[in-house]
């Protein structure tokens, strides 16, 4: 499946660009699934996948409901310990969604979409609409974090001594975990596995929107480090609302100049990376499909790319840079590389910590595990060159196998 995660600058028109993103899908031939957070005018409101035309469906996300059903959920399996501590269960009625549920409900609906949860017979195309640029990235990087966060405190390892559990919990003088906790984990896990390979996919692209301005220019230079950092990669940078040119009218004139001076910007910064797409602007808000259809010319491939780097898989490789001095029967150097266009030496921060390196890019933060070679040896340097990180490994002579 073919999906496109369409993001950009608060205010630029991304459900616009979603919406007629999905019709130019369905309408090359393709069965489309649009997903939004948001009512889209003209579309469906029901939070089940329901026809728009031949071909397009929508479903629209209610994390109100989600929430309510997942703690209600929760609070069957801890009906136990709620009865032994003399809790009151509530009722759905009187539960509101905290922050952070309405995240939670868009990976909860990328799941049911990626693993055919919504249709027996599968969509070719996915067409997601994200929440503004920074709360996207932080979003695409929650199922990743929350993994790692369920291995560090409830290791799946630790499950081998379960039948030790009630001889542990006398000696410590604790409960140990029940076996529900971990098994509720393991479902959890799963679910966010299969979230994060739909992101990590190659045939996952994310399709920024931007209206052409000044402030647009600085807020785009800063995404493409943070779009690097956690291995995304743009099918289309879509400027958005751009007015005609040669307008009578000198108001009008003075803005089409300004929006034509930031789109040669965008072409000299961007010669190498994706292409840049340019919306009229309608002179009003789209009203039904008719106003999206023919907005977006170009229909997404449905066939995974060939492109060289820019997705999780790729977007950082290993380099060997021979032995280290005076040591020439020594294991090579190596050094770990990532793309990071965009950004300042100032604005770096790495930290090696075990098998984990913690990058933090200005505003945007990831954490990387090492590959297992690479966990053998001691940073030995770093360097910011032409938009490339290089941190050097040289390899620990302690856990090193020697040969020979």
């Amino acid at each position: 499946m073919r999906t496109v995660l369409v993001t950009g600058l608060g205010g630029a028109g991304r459900s616009t660009v979603a919406a007629a993103t999905a019709l130019a899908g369905a309408r090359g031939g393709a069965r489309t699934l649009l997903i939004s957070a948001d009512a889209i005018p003209g579309f469906p409101t029901a939070t089940e996948p329901t026809a728009v035309t031949d071909g397009l469906w929508s479903a629209r996300i209610d994390s109100g409901a989600h929430f309510r059903s997942e703690l209600l959920a929760l609070q069957d399996q801890l009906s136990g310990v709620l009865d032994l501590l003399g809790g009151n269960r509530m009722d759905g009625e009187e539960l509101t969604e905290l922050p952070g549920s309405a995240e939670l409900a868009l990976l909860h609906s990328l799941r049911c979409a990626a693993q055919g949860d919504w249709s027996r017979e599968g969509y070719d195309l996915l067409v997601v609409d994200l929440p503004p640029l920074r709360e996207a990235l932080a979003l695409l990087a929650l199922p990743e974090q929350l993994r790692r966060y369920l291995r560090r405190l409830l290791p799946q390892e630790r499950q081998a001594a379960r039948a030790l559990r009630p001889m542990l919990a006398q000696l410590a003088g604790v409960p140990m975990p029940a076996q529900w906790l971990y098994e509720a984990a393991a479902r959890r896990d799963a679910e966010l596995a299969g979230v994060q390979a739909l992101i990590e996919d190659r045939a996952t692209t994310l399709r920024l929107v931007a209206e052409p301005g000044p402030a647009a220019e600085d807020a785009l230079r800063t995404a493409r480090t943070g779009l690097a950092l956690h291995g995304l990669r743009t099918d289309a940078l879509v400027a958005n609302r751009v007015l005609p040119r040669h307008s009578s009218d000198p108001w009008f004139a003075a803005l089409s100049a300004q929006q034509d001076k930031c789109l040669d910007h965008w072409h000299e910064e961007r010669p190498t990376e994706a292409p840049l797409l340019r919306l009229p602007h309608l002179g009003r808000d789209p009203q039904d499909p008719g106003d999206y259809t023919g907005l977006v010319d170009d229909t997404p491939a449905l066939a995974p790319d060939s492109r060289e780097g820019g997705r999780a898989e790729d977007a950082w490789w290993i380099e060997e840079a021979g032995a280290p001095e005076g040591q020439d029967d020594a294991e090579g150097i190596l050094v770990w590389c990532l793309r990071l266009p965009g950004a300042v030496k100032k604005d770096l921060q790495l930290v090696r910590r075990g098998s984990e390196l913690l990058l933090t890019v200005g505003p945007f933060h990831r954490i990387v595990p090492l590959e297992s070679a690479l966990r053998r040896c001691a940073v030995s340097g770093a360097a910011l060159t032409d938009g490339v990180l290089r941190v050097r490994f040289t390899p620990d002579p302690a856990l090193w196998p020697r040969t020979g």
